[in-house]
């Protein structure tokens, strides 16, 4: 199977520019796509809430993605990584166009993956270095790093205190909540300790 895998940002964005871009390449390599995969959302979000987490789990051996170019399959090389390794894994080809990358069985393919697997450990390493330089340079200036005492943090639940006592009166418990809203059930913990019961203690 032959998919085209096309990614937009925005709505305001168009996939006609990514389209045309695969059209022209397979007819030039003679290839036909069999299945078309676009979606509008961002490159950053989690590749099991986009359809191409939900294509990498379906494809098989042999198939092949034809992507316009990498920052298309995610926004940090991390991801780029981890998307190209689990093709590798399963045997499955993908390309690119603008880099002309060609993700196969070769020594080639192998090779590029371990130089982007190095490329994102080194970058993982520096923004752990360039933290660890910022906080101590703050620390140096005398400025109190964290959460100053009464200071009030301004969270996600924030502006839902009615909603979440009536939550409690009916019974539902941190985890529930936590998912109502998003977050983790120790984040509505921290709430109803610190912000939401705070006036009554």
């Amino acid at each position: 199977m032959v998919y085209g895998y096309i990614r937009v940002s925005t709505d305001r964005q168009t996939v006609e520019n990514q389209r045309f871009e695969i059209l022209k390449f397979c007819e030039k390599e003679k290839i036909k796509i069999e299945q078309w995969i676009e979606e509008t959302v961002s490159g950053k979000k989690e590749l099991d809430k986009r359809l191409l987490g939900i294509l990498l789990k379906d494809i098989k051996p042999n198939d092949l993605i034809i992507c316009s170019e990498f920052s298309r399959l995610g926004r940090s090389l991390y991801m780029i990584l981890t998307v190209i390794e689990h093709c590798l894994k399963i045997g499955v080809r993908l390309w690119t166009i603008k880099e002309c990358f060609r993700l196969g069985e070769d020594m080639q393919s192998r090779v590029m993956v371990f130089t982007f697997g190095l490329a994102a450990e080194i970058e993982r390493m520096l923004i752990v270095q360039r933290t660890k330089e910022a906080l101590a340079r703050v620390k140096a200036e005398g400025k109190k790093l964290g959460r100053q005492p009464g200071q009030i943090v301004r969270v996600k639940l924030s502006g839902h205190e009615k909603e979440i006592k009536q939550m409690v009166k009916d019974g539902w418990n941190n985890v529930q909540i936590g998912k109502h809203f998003g977050v983790h059930f120790g984040t509505v913990r921290e709430f109803k300790r610190n912000r939401l019961y705070a006036k009554t203690s």
